[in-house]
């Protein structure tokens, strides 16, 4: 017996959804729907103002479970890679600020003291990391030193059994409202991240304003002066720059699936308002040129939606490449940015408004395409995964 075709979804047109697990559809639709209600109503006004209210919403996010979610034990839900990436999706359909808050927190911060931490700092921070009563940072970037982080000044010596750190990190999301940093800095055996608590003396920090982009979120710069941290400050578990590198392949991954929902956003944003905006005596979605952009937007969406999925199943099997990861996040971001311009050009002057999340989104994804790895960077590491050859220098 025949049966009916199933709807087609204009947010979701291949019904690439279908391909996740019960489970995953789950963690989707419950984080959709705390976004829905905790943040949309909001976000605009925090955009506008500056502000982010990390202290209220980390405690809702831990109990929403997405804080380290992809971690095990220390009150960490341990789920997959998808589910933490579909999670992703959904936090930044709302906000870039939202999603870059939870992936600082649980795949830079949390993850660092997770695979290379003490037993004695996992069992301190991880369970107050992941339920929100602890925000976390992670301090790599410096005012010269961004895509070489080899070269960075930032220095920690011995001193007895203590470390000295000097140094200033810089565009550091969650750095004033931390309650501890993980800090990498250079020793004389190599690249060493150490756990600073805040209010460590010689520690301070300053909120960077003026911002065009991520104005929903707290970016800071964190300057160490001579700042003295017992021996047990430092993660055991790992030297050089492997350690602060593989958090950021996290984050990374973080980020090709959540510009998937940003992405979305803007476009479903723009085919709802063409359908209802009246020109010429008829819905602008009836135009050609309308149509036109609609589809291309569609098209790049569910395109993104794949590749998110499938570095997610490669990642869930072992199989994941820093090369994938690159994939994902040059790809996904680049068209992320290209939907929300194309969506802002459909709502015509509305689309320069807080009261639509277009230009939001634009104005985000600009610092998303260049943080955790710019687009050169990425460009590069594909451009030797496919030749061989580095290039670098």
């Amino acid at each position: 017996m025949a049966t009916t075709p199933a709807r087609l979804d204009p947010a979701d047109l291949l019904a690439v959804g279908d391909l996740l697990t019960d489970e995953e559809r789950l963690i989707r639709d419950t984080v959709r729907k705390f976004a829905d209600e905790r943040i949309r109503p909001y976000v605009g006004e925090w955009f506008e103002q500056g502000v982010f209210p990390a202290r209220e919403l980390a405690p809702e996010l831990g109990a929403l479970g997405v804080l380290g979610m992809h971690l095990d034990g220390y009150g960490c839900t341990g789920s997959s890679a998808v589910a933490y990436g579909v999670a992703c999706m959904e936090l930044e359909a709302a906000d870039s600020g939202l999603r870059s808050f939870v992936s600082v927190q649980g795949s830079l911060a949390m993850r660092s003291i997770h695979a290379y931490g003490s037993e004695e700092q996992k069992q301190q921070w991880l369970p107050e990391l992941a339920a929100g009563r602890a925000i976390g940072c992670f301090a790599l970037t410096e005012p010269d030193f961004g895509s070489d982080p080899a070269n960075m000044l930032t220095r920690a010596r011995r001193k007895g059994t203590d470390w000295v750190l000097s140094g200033t990190k810089m565009w550091i999301t969650n750095g004033s409202i931390s309650d501890v940093a993980v800090v990498w800095a250079q020793t004389e055996g190599g690249v060493r991240g150490f756990v600073v608590p805040r209010g460590t003396p010689g520690l301070t920090a300053r909120d960077v304003h003026g911002k065009l982009s991520l104005r929903a979120s707290v970016t800071s710069e964190l300057a160490f002066d001579e700042v003295v941290l017992p021996a047990d400050a430092v993660l055991p578990g790992v030297e050089g720059l492997r350690g602060p590198l593989s958090s950021l392949g996290e984050a990374r991954y973080g980020i090709l699936w959540g510009t998937v929902g940003a992405a979305r956003d803007c476009y479903t944003t723009a085919l709802d308002y063409a359908k209802t905006r009246i020109q010429f005596d008829r819905p602008i979605a009836g135009f050609q040129l309308t149509q036109a952009k609609l589809v291309d937007m569609m098209l790049e969406v569910e395109k993104s939606y794949l590749v998110a999925l499938r570095v997610g199943r490669l990642k869930d099997a072992g199989q994941c490449r820093p090369a994938h990861i690159s994939f994902g996040k040059l790809n996904n971001v680049r068209t992320a940015l290209e939907i929300a311009r194309s969506a802002r050009t459909i709502l015509g002057a509305n689309g320069i408004t807080t009261e639509y999340p277009v230009l939001r989104h634009a104005n985000n994804l600009e610092s998303v395409l260049t943080y955790e790895g710019t687009s050169e960077i990425h460009t590069l590491v594909l451009g030797e995964a496919i030749t061989g050859e580095s290039a670098y220098r």
